[in-house]
């Protein structure tokens, strides 16, 4: 049968669709774009994450802000607004979105974005998914105080340590709901498990070998529920940037102890100092995060597989009025010359890498959608679909 789509795409010029076995483009999804009970309680009745992308302003001379996303200020747990994501998604080379996603000990938190929005919308099989647990403290920085910054006073929502009997529950609740829709992204016919803050990890198994014990169970529950194996995966960094985060120092001994198949990283700013502040060249963060690529594997011991950030702009987290100092996150600089083509250049850039490599064709980009630090690829009123164009000129259309 001729592919309709792949006719289309030729006619306009555009690379054309790529086999399934080549490369596997991943973003990361933050589901902070819709209500949740947690945040009207905390913010109000019908807060979202857009309210803080609609007060933002420029914080110093030249500084691009507000954004404004060229769909609108869509909520993304209606299944008809996900599944316009996933359209322009698939069309523009992204295989499957990595959903930051949240439970705590009293429960789950932003899942309606995934479970009533992608779960729910009719082309979900077009752009697979899986789950990144962000299993950090919530602080109440939506928005920050610079006064709370400076003095490092943390007002903690809902901390991200959990039980062993919560992550039990976790486990089963992944293995059921989300490994076993047919979207579910796999490696090697094992799904896909990343976890964003190994340290607190380990803290919350007690050290390091109830962490190993209770990653050892969720395996054998994965493949006692008929997948081959578990593929799990750690969000490794080495520069801290939430606050309360520590990096883990020891990565290659604390990868073997745990049994991670592979590493990963969030965002490039966790490897790479931005140096000059209001502003960091993109470039210069760019050449940083090319050099951490190629030292990954060695650091930590196991398969990595490379991220590219988009940008960094967490001027929208802070209070608007208080003045716009380096003290901390969100008072961080902001990535200048992150322009389309720039991006494209760290693409050409990581595809480079994954050839070289010749296996693993396996990267991550920040972010589809984190409008609030200023890294996504969704389509905003100055830029249109430019960095999902891009996206797709490198690494071709899906089918």
């Amino acid at each position: 049968m001729i592919d309709i789509r792949l006719i289309f795409c030729c006619l306009i010029g555009v690379v054309g669709a790529r086999a399934a076995d080549d490369y596997q483009v991943g973003a990361y999804y933050f589901p902070n774009y819709h209500v949740d009970a947690r945040n009207e309680k905390d913010h109000g009745p019908g807060w979202m994450e857009w309210e803080l992308v609609k007060a933002a302003t420029p914080r110093f001379p030249g500084h691009d802000q507000p954004k404004v996303p060229l769909w609108g200020y869509t909520d993304e747990a209606d299944p008809k607004q996900m599944a316009q994501k996933i359209d322009a998604a698939a069309d523009h080379g992204i295989d499957y979105f990595i959903f930051d996603w949240y439970y705590y000990d009293d429960g789950p938190f932003l899942q309606r974005g995934l479970d009533e929005g992608y779960l729910r919308a009719a082309n979900n099989g077009r752009v697979k998914f899986c789950l990144m647990w962000a299993n950090h403290d919530w602080h109440d920085i939506h928005p920050a105080k610079r006064s709370m910054i400076r003095d490092h006073v943390h007002h903690t929502l809902y901390p991200g340590a959990v039980k062993r009997e919560t992550f039990d529950k976790i486990c089963d609740l992944v293995i059921e709901r989300y490994f076993k829709h047919p979207s579910h992204f796999k490696v090697n016919g094992a799904p896909y498990f990343s976890i964003y803050d190994i340290g607190a990890f380990i803290r919350s198994m007690g050290g390091l070998d109830g962490a190993a014990k209770a990653f050892a169970d969720f395996r054998a529950k994965t493949k006692a529920a008929g997948f081959p194996d578990l593929h799990l995966n750690g969000v490794f960094w080495g520069r801290v940037i939430l606050p309360g985060e520590t990096a883990v120092q020891n990565p290659k001994e604390v990868a073997a102890k745990l049994g991670f198949d592979t590493a990963t990283s969030y965002v490039w700013i966790h490897h790479v100092a931005m140096k000059n502040f209001p502003e960091t060249d993109y470039g210069t963060v760019m050449e940083g995060a090319i050099k951490y690529w190629n030292e990954a594997e060695t650091k930590i011991g196991i398969p990595y597989f490379p991220n590219v950030s988009m940008g960094w702009d967490a001027s929208p987290r802070t209070v608007q009025t208080d003045r716009f100092l380096n003290i901390g996150y969100p008072y961080t600089p902001v990535l200048k010359n992150n322009t389309p083509e720039n991006f494209k250049k760290a693409l050409i850039e990581v595809k480079k890498f994954l050839d070289a490599r010749g296996r693993d064709k396996i990267l991550n980009i920040n972010s589809w959608n984190e409008w609030t630090e200023g890294s996504y690829l969704e389509p905003d009123t100055k830029r249109g679909m430019g960095y999902l164009e891009v996206v797709r000129d490198v690494f071709g259309a899906n089918p």
